[in-house]
C-alpha cells in the first residue's frame, strides 16, 4: 500500500515535475496577488499568450527561447500601455487586440517554418520532460522575481491600492509599474516548460483570488497564496499520476475547485456576519 502511495516519487521525470511546480509556484502566487489587487488579470493574460511569437522568432534566429519570449512579453506590455494613453480605448480592450493579434501571428509564423518543436509543448507545456536546464533557469527566475517582489512588497502594494497616493510620498511609479511587467514576463517564461503559454495565466490568476477570499489581509494574502498554490501544485501532479492526465491542466482543475469552496466559504461568513448585525 505505501509502495503504491510513493511510486510517484521513484522516477525522475516526476521528481524533476514536483520540483518545477515548486520552483514556479512562489513567483507566481506572489504576483497573482498584485495582479489581483490591480485588476490586471487581464495583463498576465495578455502577456502570456503575445509572447508566442518571441518562441519562434527566438528559433529561428537560433537564440535562447527565453529571450525571445521575455522581449515579446515586454513588446506587449509597453504596446498595451502607450495604446491605451493615446488613445479613447479602454486598457481591457487594448489588451485583447494587442495579445490576439500577437498570438495569432505567433501561430502563423509557426506553420511558416519547418520543426520538430511540438506547438502543443508551447502551448500546454511538458511538464514530465523538463531537464536540469529546465529546473535552473525556472529557479534563477523565481528566485529573482520573489526576491524583488518580497523587497518592494509595501511600494508594490501602495502602487495597487492608490498610485496617486504612491506618488505623491515620492515612490517612482513609473519603475514600480514596468518593473511590475517585467516580473511578470519573467515569471511567464519560467513557467513556460512546466505549463505553457495558455495554462500559465491560471497560475497568475487563482491564487491571488483564492487568497483575497481567505484573508482580509493583505500581509496574509502572500503566504496563504504560496501555500494554496505549492499544495495544489504537488497534488495536481500526484493525481495526475494515477488519473494518467496532463500535470498541468489537473492542477489548474485542482485550483478552481479551491476557488469555488474559498468563494462558498467567504460568501458563508458574509452572511453569518450579516445575521450578527441584524
Amino acid at each position: 500500500m505505501i509502495e503504491t502511495l510513493l511510486q510517484p516519487f521513484q522516477f525522475a521525470f516526476m521528481q524533476n515535475a514536483f520540483l518545477i511546480v515548486i520552483i514556479i509556484s512562489v513567483p507566481t502566487s506572489l504576483l497573482s496577488c498584485y495582479l489581483v489587487l490591480k485588476g490586471w488579470s487581464l495583463m498576465g493574460d495578455a502577456i502570456s499568450h503575445a509572447v508566442l511569437p518571441g518562441v519562434v522568432g527566438a528559433y529561428i534566429l537560433g537564440i535562447p527561447l527565453i529571450i525571445g519570449a521575455f522581449c515579446a512579453g515586454m513588446f506587449c506590455a509597453l504596446a498595451t500601455g502607450f495604446l491605451s494613453e493615446n488613445s479613447r480605448v479602454k486598457q481591457d480592450t487594448v489588451m485583447g487586440i494587442v495579445f490576439s493579434g500577437m498570438f495569432g501571428f505567433g501561430i502563423v509564423m509557426y506553420t511558416k517554418i519547418s520543426t520538430d518543436m511540438h506547438l502543443d509543448h508551447i502551448l500546454f507545456g511538458n511538464m514530465l520532460g523538463v531537464g536540469s536546464s529546465d529546473l535552473w533557469t525556472a529557479g534563477l527566475i523565481a528566485l529573482f522575481a520573489a526576491v524583488i517582489v518580497i523587497a518592494k512588497r509595501h511600494d508594490l502594494m501602495l502602487h495597487a491600492f492608490d498610485p496617486v497616493q504612491a506618488q505623491a510620498v515620492g515612490l517612482r511609479v513609473g519603475w514600480l509599474h514596468y518593473g511590475l511587467l517585467a516580473l511578470i514576463s519573467l515569471t511567464i517564461v519560467a513557467t513556460l516548460s512546466a505549463v505553457g503559454i495558455i495554462l500559465s495565466i491560471g497560475l497568475l490568476i487563482a491564487p491571488g483570488a483564492i487568497a483575497f477570499l481567505l484573508t482580509q489581509k493583505f500581509g496574509r494574502m502572500l503566504p496563504v497564496a504560496v501555500g494554496v498554490t505549492m499544495l495544489s501544485s504537488v497534488l495536481g501532479v500526484y493525481a495526475s499520476f494515477y488519473l494518467d492526465s496532463a500535470p498541468a491542466p489537473t492542477i489548474i482543475l485542482i485550483l478552481t475547485a479551491v476557488f469555488i469552496v474559498a468563494f462558498v466559504r467567504a460568501g458563508m461568513v458574509t452572511r453569518r456576519a450579516s445575521a450578527r448585525q441584524d
